[in-house]
């Protein structure tokens, strides 16, 4: 059961095109993943987090509507969307199924990582033709077969937040790199065809330098890779990141996702690519508001048609949903517009605000939601309580969990580059 299921006046898009001026192109494409997450993810989302299984058939249904290319540059075959334009669609996948659109994410990357972005990175003549070359032959994979990508990202140190170099390590060989190294929330394990997994290439006695870091395309099926442990998580169930293990696995160097250094340039140069976690925290805010006034005005499917609308104390609650809600939008919109290269000193200072009010602030509306549409909503026949658990995550996800953001916005905003206190 679903609040989508009917037609309420919910299911306008999170951000009009006419108020938010975008084009046709992005208005047709946000408007296909709200059709898509109301048709296929949210039936299924309730069953998935449930038995916390991964929901391979919402993946198989993207193949056929362009869904998995949907940021595979135009001229490869792909949707072409841009950055702002896939984080749109994002948030819209978001309000049905938190877990699907988190492990879209995952998937997306690979493709907006090694296309779009890398395109606005330097790179010699020959490492351009080089990577146009090698990234066409993974996005032929999505093209044709429908090849779904992991991105793992997280090892339990502080690699993921970008102190240090990453664990997972490849070292150099013939013909490309031999792969030792585990990644732990490795959303899709098992389920993905190809793991983009960041690891530092290290030759014998060298240092491990983040300078060095790889992006590499790695087989599910390659010898050496391995998925252990239990999935049985608070929220965002559906993803089902258990760990992966890399034991001495070979990787042809034509598995590259980025050519060297590129990868160490993108996360100096391009910051905002971190904050593609958030758009299915947006749409779950949404969804949150959304059920509450459903809820409110009587229109829950399978519930009688009761209204609560009258009471003072539910209109105040709703009212300060909506004014967390509007902040929230207009902040995150601003910062996804700014997505470049080389953003200005206030644009990255904007872009940690906006990620800690989007992953805060959609649990802080969840729990007003629940609390405003009581004992009910913690049905779990009903999406609010899903809604809540999933919500909940946001703040915890690396590389910018809401403490790092919180730091860094306090730290660069204090000192300048380079500069220290006697």
């Amino acid at each position: 059961m679903n609040v989508h299921d009917v037609d309420t006046g919910q299911d306008a898009p999170i951000f009009a095109p006419d108020a938010f001026r975008l084009s046709d192109f992005q208005a047709e494409l946000i408007a296909k993943a709200r059709r898509f997450g109301k048709a296929k993810l949210a039936p299924r989302a309730a069953e998935h987090d449930r038995e916390a299984t991964f929901p391979i058939e919402n993946f198989r249904d993207m193949h056929p509507e362009g869904l998995l290319a949907i940021c595979i540059p135009k001229e490869d075959g792909g949707i072409g969307a841009d950055f702002q334009t896939y984080c749109l669609a994002a948030a819209e996948l978001g309000r049905y199924d938190g877990a699907t659109a988190l492990s879209w994410n995952m998937h997306v990357c690979s493709t907006l990582w090694s296309g779009p972005l890398s395109d606005d990175l330097d790179m010699s003549a020959e490492d351009r033709a080089a990577h146009r070359k090698r990234r066409g032959m993974h996005y032929q994979r999505i093209l044709k077969d429908g090849a779904i990508y992991a991105q793992p990202f997280s090892e339990g140190g502080a690699a993921a937040a970008g102190s240090v170099a990453f664990g997972t390590e490849a070292k150099p060989v013939a013909g490309g790199f031999i792969v030792n190294g585990k990644k732990i929330f490795a959303s899709l394990s098992g389920s993905a065809d190809y793991y983009g997994v960041l690891c530092t290439e290290r030759a014998e006695g060298e240092a491990a330098s983040r300078r060095n870091t790889l992006y590499l395309g790695i087989p599910a099926k390659a010898d050496g890779v391995s998925v252990v442990g239990d999935w049985d998580p608070l929220g965002m169930r559906g993803t089902v990141s258990r760990t992966l293990i890399f034991k001495d696995v070979f990787v042809p160097e034509d598995a590259m996702l980025m050519p060297h250094g590129v990868y160490f340039q993108a996360a100096t140069r391009w910051p905002h690519m971190f904050l593609t976690l958030s758009p299915t925290y947006m749409g779950l805010a949404q969804a949150a508001y959304d059920f509450t006034v459903a809820y409110l005005r009587g229109e829950v499917p399978g519930m009688p048609p009761v209204k609560r609308r009258m009471f003072p104390t539910k209109q105040i609650a709703v009212a300060e949903m909506r004014v967390t809600l509007e902040q929230t939008k207009a902040l995150w919109f601003q910062a996804i517009t700014e997505a470049r290269a080389n953003p200005s000193k206030d644009q990255v200072l904007r872009a940690y605000a906006a990620q800690h009010t989007v992953m805060e602030n959609a649990n802080a509306i969840a729990v007003k939601a629940i609390r405003t549409c009581g004992g009910q909503a913690m049905l779990k026949s009903l999406p609010l309580e899903r809604i809540y658990r999933d919500s909940r995550c946001g703040s915890l996800m690396l590389p910018w969990t809401a403490e790092i953001c919180l730091d860094r916005i306090g730290r660069e905003a204090l000192y300048e580059p380079g500069e220290k206190d006697e």
